[in-house]
């Protein structure tokens, strides 16, 4: 699972290395990308309809062959063209690998353990955007850009291995038919939404081709919901779902939790490179205290979660959270470092036991054999969230940036190429930018306190 979430950032830090050796602009980089999320969310839905008709441990073995001959093709891509489908593919695997993954989990878990068990699952969803850009800049800096994608292979490996042996047996349901009208509406709409808001984020606006993108791609999947209403739990997702106020109230707690993360990991690496000068590698280092808080907080959280329910751990969470967020909404060109790391490591500790408790109730709230379409919903409420988060987070910092400095042309992109006499003689205004921006993910954050306040009590039942 930490190598699908991985791959999605791992590749930041090589756009200029990909760009010279393989003679490609900017904008056609940003596809290696772009092409990678697409496939990822589009995947998604299948995996609830696919673990119940193949069998979990079958589906999730071939998503991660999909996954690994994807990360062959990208190692061995000899133009941008090839390693942009080789990216398709593997983004196609790593769609699946994650929603499986948890349906096996929460399977072999029970309602008992599921706290605990989700800690582990948040591993990967939570440190992974963290220290993608971290061990990308490293290989990068030491080997050949093709190893970020052969480094799979080992670890890939390993786990196909272990899989056959420890995974348990999980039995085919081969009258479960494949909701095929759901399928086209659904995984285009997804698709173009998450196009829609990677172009927003990109632009710093929603014109152009993030309106039609975002506007098609929520026409689409609201006549999914339509669809889906009609055709009960036999649709790709079943949105009846969502009529437990348990599942509703855990989907909207990720959903605004998820928002607030993802766009908190658009801001945080700016400030330090573009106020403070750092490093790509530097700035990665700066990000750890966020992801120790989490790693702290997550075994915590889901043992907690087990013992005392989800209602009081998730509240807690988000106050820490939001004490944390509170600092960066004072941030300055000069805030000591050590300040900023305390109030990331409160931010990580919030989310550990936010994010781990909220996924957690999820399970808890439906019957056993509706794990794999809640685990589907789940996935993609996240991955919507993580789209809202970084474009909604992207274009306010640049319309702060762009009222701030009118004299500058090119918003974030131009400010990244200021040399160091340009950035100090700006470094001031920026930090008020970032500072205003951060208000934003406050207020996401602070509103998530609306759904984790309607999470149910502790169920003590077993799922039967």
């Amino acid at each position: 699972m930490l190598l699908a979430i991985l791959d999605a950032t791992i590749v930041n830090v090589a756009i200029p290395t990909l760009g010279r050796d393989l003679h490609a602009s900017v904008s056609t980089i940003q596809w290696v990308m772009t092409a990678y999320l697409l496939a990822f969310a589009s995947t998604i839905p299948l995996s609830g309809w696919a673990s119940e008709r193949f069998g979990a441990k079958q589906v999730w073995i071939a998503a991660l062959l999909v996954f690994l001959a994807g990360s062959v093709l990208s190692g061995l891509a000899w133009s941008i063209d090839a390693l942009i489908v080789a990216r398709v593919i593997q983004g196609a695997g790593a769609g699946l690998i994650m929603p499986v993954g948890q349906t096996i989990l929460a399977q072999a878990a029970g309602q008992d353990r599921i706290g605990r068990v989700m800690s582990v699952i948040g591993v990967p969803l939570l440190l992974g955007p963290i220290f993608g850009p971290i061990i990308g800049g490293a290989i990068v800096g030491s080997a050949s850009w093709r190893w970020i994608f052969f480094v799979n292979l080992p670890v890939g490996i390993v786990a196909l291995a272990l899989a056959f042996r420890l995974l348990p047996a999980s039995a085919p349901r081969l009258g479960q038919k494949l909701d095929l009208q759901g399928l086209l509406l659904l995984s285009p709409g997804l698709a173009l939404f998450v196009y829609g808001m990677s172009e927003a984020g990109t632009t710093g606006g929603f014109g152009g081709r993030a309106l039609v993108g975002i506007s098609v791609g929520l026409a689409l999947v609201a006549v999914f919901v339509r669809h889906a209403l009609r055709l009960g739990p036999a649709a790709l997702i079943d949105v009846s779902l969502f009529r437990s106020r348990g599942f509703a109230a855990a989907a909207g707690t990720n959903l605004l939790v998820g928002i607030a993360l993802f766009g908190a990991l658009i801001l945080l690496p700016l400030y330090y490179q573009l106020v403070r000068g750092e490093s790509p590698l530097a700035t990665g280092i700066l990000l750890v205290p966020q992801g120790l808080g989490a790693a702290i907080a997550m075994p915590i959280a889901g043992r907690l979660t087990d013992e005392v329910g989800a209602r009081v751990v998730v509240p807690a969470g988000i106050l820490l959270a939001l004490a944390g967020t509170a600092l960066y909404t004072q941030v300055g060109a000069d805030t000591p470092y050590a300040l900023l790391s305390g109030a990331l490591f409160l931010i990580g500790l919030g989310l550990g036991a936010t994010i781990v408790p909220s996924m957690a109730v999820a399970y808890q709230t439906v019957p056993r054999e509706s794990i794999a379409q809640a685990t589907s919903t789940i996935n993609v409420i996240q991955r919507v969230a993580g789209s809202v988060g970084t474009a909604l987070l992207a274009v306010v910092l640049q319309r702060q940036i762009a009222t701030s400095l009118p004299g500058v042309e090119g918003g974030i992109g131009a400010l990244a190429a200021l040399s160091e006499q340009g950035r100090s003689l700006v470094e001031r205004v920026l930090a008020d930018a970032f500072g205003t921006t951060f208000w934003v993910a406050f207020g996401l954050v602070a509103a998530s306190l609306v759904p984790a306040l309607l999470l149910p009590r502790i169920r003590r039942q077993a799922w039967g």
